[in-house]
C-alpha cells in the first residue's frame, strides 16, 4: 500500500480504495506489481494494450522474460524443497541442488529436441521432479502439463493426446494410503496412444524405475537420461509475456476436458501479486498447499519459489496413517502458510482431532482453504482447534485462470462463513439476471475488466469460438465465471456453489453449500451431496447423505435433516427427498460433482468419468426406487 500510494500520488485509507485504485488504474497497477516483486525480464514501453476488450486485452506487448528465471532467481545452501511421500520418503533440495537438476533436465530435454513451443506431459506425484521438470521445460520455452499417477489411462489420453507432447514424463509408481502403487501397466497402455512422444522419461519413487522404463515403448530412466550431463548454469530463453507456459484441464464431466493455455507473465506476475500482498508470503517462509499435480494449486504453490520461499511438497494421503500427519509435517518443518481443502479441515473436525492441544504451529500464519465453499462451522473449528491466532484465507478462483478472484486481505477482518474480498486488479462483482451489479443479493461472479492471467486460449481452438463460449456468453465483454456467489455488507464474498449446480425449486435459485453448511454440521452426517430433480413439471430438492460410522438412517434422523436445514437456511431450501447412499463421487481434486450425480439421477450417460476419483460411486445414484415416478 506504501509503494502504491508513491506510484498512485495518493494515499490510500484502507483495503477498499487500494482495491478500487488496482482497478481503476491497471496500467498504473500492474506496472507498480512488476517493479515491486522485482520481476526479471525486459518490461517494455507498453503495459496495457486494447484494455477494454475481454478477451483481447494484451498485457505488457512489448515485454520478454522467462518463467523459470524468476523462479530461480535464489542459489546457494538453503533448502528449496522439502519432500514428504507419507512415511515413506523424505528428501530434502537445496537452491544449488535445485539449479543442478533443472540444469541436467534442460539439457537431456535440448539433447532430444526440446524446444519453444513444444509441450512437455508429465504423469508424476507431487515431488521434487515434478517442479524440476517444469523449470526445466519453461526456461526453454516448451509448455508444461500435468496430471497426477492415480488417473486412469482415459484420463490421461483425453487430457494428453490433445496436445500432442513431444516428451512424457512419468513415475514408476506412488503411495497412497501406506500402500505402493505400480503405474508400469498403466505406461503400457498410454504410451503406444501418444505417438508425437519422442522419449518418455520415468522418475524413481518406489525404486522400479529401470524395470519400469524396461518395460514401456521409448523409455529410459530420468537418471539414465541425465546421467551424461554435468549441471552448469540454466540458460533461460526470454520470450514474449504471452509465450503459453501451461496448459490445464477443465475437470467436468461434461465431455472431454477443454484444454486451457496460460502465459508465462500472466501467471507469474498474478501469482506474485496473491503470493506476496494476499498470502503475505517471503523470502525464507516455508510454504505448503495440499494438492496434485492435477490441480491448478501445485501450479500456484510452485510460483513461491519466485519469492524464495521454501517448497513443503506432500504426496500420498492426508490420512496415512491419520488425520494427524500434515500437522506433524507444519510441526517439524515450521510451516509457515499451510493450505488445503475446504473438505479436508471438515474431515479433521469431524475426526475429532484438536491440533490447537497436539501441535506446535506457532509458526504457522496463514491457513488457506479452498476447492469448495469452507462453512462456517469450519471458519470457526480453525480458529477453536487449530489455532487461534491464524490468517483464516478462504480463496476461490479456478483453473480457468490459475489463480483467485476473490481471497484473502491480510489487515482486514475474517468474518465467519465469507471470503474477504477480491484480488487487487481484479473488478470482481455480482450480477444479477440482467447484468445489474447487485450487493446483499445472491447472483453471477463476474469479472468487468480484463486481467493478465485470463488465458491465452484454449488448445486446438484457433477462432478462440469455445473460449469466448465458456466465459462471455452470458453478458458481452465480461467474463463470468460461473460461480453463483453475494456480496456481503461488509465487502466479502460468499460463494453459494457453482451456477450451473444450483438448484430452481418453485423458480427461486438456491445455492448448494447453502444446504450443506447446514447438514454437514450434524455429527451423523459425513458429507451430502443434493441436486435438482425434474419432477412434475418443476424441479425437486433431491440431498443425498453419506452417514457417520454407526449412525442410522431412520424416519427421525429424515426430520431432524429437513428441521436443521428449515431453521438454519430457510423453508424453500428444505429437500423434498432424503436418501441414504455409501459413497459420493468427486474429482480428483476432491470436489464433489453434482451435475454428473444429476446425470445418473436422470438416466443420462456421464461422459468423462475418468475425471472422477471414483467414478464407481455413481452406482448408488442410479436407478433408485424411491426417486421414480
Amino acid at each position: 500500500m506504501d509503494f502504491a500510494s508513491q506510484r498512485a500520488g495518493r494515499s490510500f485509507g484502507g483495503y477498499a480504495e487500494l482495491h478500487r485504485w488496482s482497478v481503476d488504474d491497471r496500467e498504473g497497477f500492474w506496472s507498480a506489481v512488476w517493479d515491486d516483486a522485482g520481476v526479471i525480464g525486459d518490461k517494455g514501453a507498453t503495459v496495457l494494450a486494447d484494455g477494454d476488450r475481454m478477451p483481447g486485452a494484451d498485457f505488457f506487448p512489448d515485454a520478454k522474460l522467462n518463467f523459470a528465471e524468476n523462479l530461480l532467481r535464489q542459489t546457494g545452501p538453503g533448502e528449496a524443497i522439502v519432500f514428504q511421500g507419507e512415511d515413506k520418503v523424505t528428501r530434502r533440495l537445496s537452491w544449488d541442488d535445485l539449479h543442478a537438476l533443472v540444469s541436467r533436465l534442460q539439457q537431456a530435454m535440448v539433447a532430444n529436441g526440446v524446444k519453444a513451443g513444444d509441450r512437455v506431459a508429465a504423469m508424476i506425484p507431487n515431488m521434487p521432479e515434478a517442479v524440476a521438470g517444469m523449470l526445466a521445460a519453461s526456461s526453454i520455452g516448451a509448455i508444461w502439463s500435468s496430471c497426477s499417477p492415480d488417473f486412469g489411462p482415459k484420463g490421461v489420453l483425453d487430457r494428453f493426446s490433445q496436445i500432442e507432447p513431444v516428451m512424457f514424463i512419468a513415475c514408476d509408481g506412488y503411495w497412497y494410503n501406506g500402500k505402493p502403487n505400480d503405474i508400469g501397466g498403466k505406461l503400457a497402455e498410454i504410451v503406444p496412444h501418444l505417438p508425437s512422444v519422442r522419449n518418455v522419461l520415468i522418475v524413481d519413487y518406489l525404486g522400479a524405475a529401470e524395470r519400469t522404463a524396461q518395460a514401456t515403448p521409448k523409455a529410459c530412466s530420468l537418471d539414465a537420461a541425465i546421467a551424461d550431463f554435468e549441471a552448469r548454469p540454466v540458460a533461460f530463453e526470454r520470450l514474449p509475456f504471452s509465450h503459453p507456459l501451461y496448459i490445464l484441464y477443465s475437470s467436468g464431466t461434461t465431455g472431454i476436458p477443454k484444454c486451457i493455455v496460460h502465459s508465462a507473465g500472466g501467471t507469474l506476475l498474478q501469482h506474485l501479486k496473491e503470493h506476496r500482498y494476499h498470502a503475505g508470503i517471503k523470502a525464507g517462509d516455508r510454504v505448503f498447499y495440499f494438492t496434485t499435480c492435477g490441480w491448478m494449486m501445485w501450479n500456484w504453490l510452485v510460483t513461491a519459489l519466485a519469492s524464495r520461499a521454501t517448497l513443503l511438497l506432500f504426496d500420498g494421503s492426508p490420512f496415512a496413517p491419520d488425520g494427524n500427519v500434515l500437522f506433524d509435517f507444519a510441526d517439524r518443518e515450521k510451516m509457515t502458510y499451510f493450505g488445503t481443502s475446504a473438505k479436508y479441515i471438515d474431515a479433521v473436525r469431524k475426526a475429532g482431532l484438536r491440533p490447537i492441544d497436539t501441535h506446535d504451529l506457532s509458526t504457522v500464519r496463514v491457513i488457506s482453504s479452498t476447492g469448495s465453499p469452507l462453512s462456517p462451522e469450519c471458519f470457526q473449528f480453525v480458529y477453536d482447534g487449530i489455532k487461534s491466532d491464524v490468517h483464516l484465507a478462504s480463496i476461490s478462483g479456478g483453473t480457468d485462470i490459475v489463480s483467485c478472484f476473490v481471497l484473502g486481505v491480510p489487515g482486514e477482518p475474517v468474518h465467519v462463513g465469507e471470503i474477504q474480498g477480491p484480488g487487487l486488479g481484479m473488478a470482481v462483482e455480482v450480477w444479477d439476471d440482467d447484468g445489474k451489479p447487485v450487493q446483499c443479493e445472491k447472483g453471477e461472479l463476474v469479472c468487468t475488466k480484463p486481467f493478465p492471467s485470463m488465458p491465452v486460449g484454449f488448445w486446438n481452438d484457433p477462432d478462440g469460438e469455445k473460449y469466448r463460449a465458456a466465459y462471455f456468453e452470458r453478458f458481452d465483454n465480461v467474463w463470468c465465471h460461473g460461480d453463483f456467489a453475494e456480496i456481503t455488507g461488509h465487502g466479502g464474498l460468499i460463494i453459494h456453489g457453482r451456477s450451473d449446480a444450483t438448484l430452481n425449486p418453485g423458480g427461486v435459485r438456491i445455492g448448494t453449500a447453502e444446504i450443506y453448511n447446514q447438514v454437514e454440521q450434524m455429527p451423523e452426517v459425513l458429507e451430502a451431496i443434493c441436486i435438482g430433480q425434474e419432477w412434475d413439471n418443476d424441479v425437486r430438492v433431491v440431498l443425498f447423505v453419506r452417514l457417520a460410522e454407526g449412525a442410522a438412517f431412520t424416519d427421525e434422523l429424515v426430520k431432524a435433516i429437513k428441521a436443521k436445514v428449515r431453521t438454519g437456511a430457510s423453508p424453500r431450501h428444505v429437500p423434498a427427498v432424503v436418501l441414504p447412499v455409501d459413497d459420493i463421487p468427486r474429482t480428483k481434486s476432491g470436489k464433489i460433482v453434482e451435475l454428473a450425480v444429476r446425470e445418473v439421477v436422470h438416466g443420462r450417460p456421464v461422459k468423462n468419468q475418468e475425471a472422477l476419483a471414483n467414478p464407481e460411486a455413481l452406482a448408488h445414484f442410479a436407478d433408485r426406487a424411491e426417486l421414480l415416478p
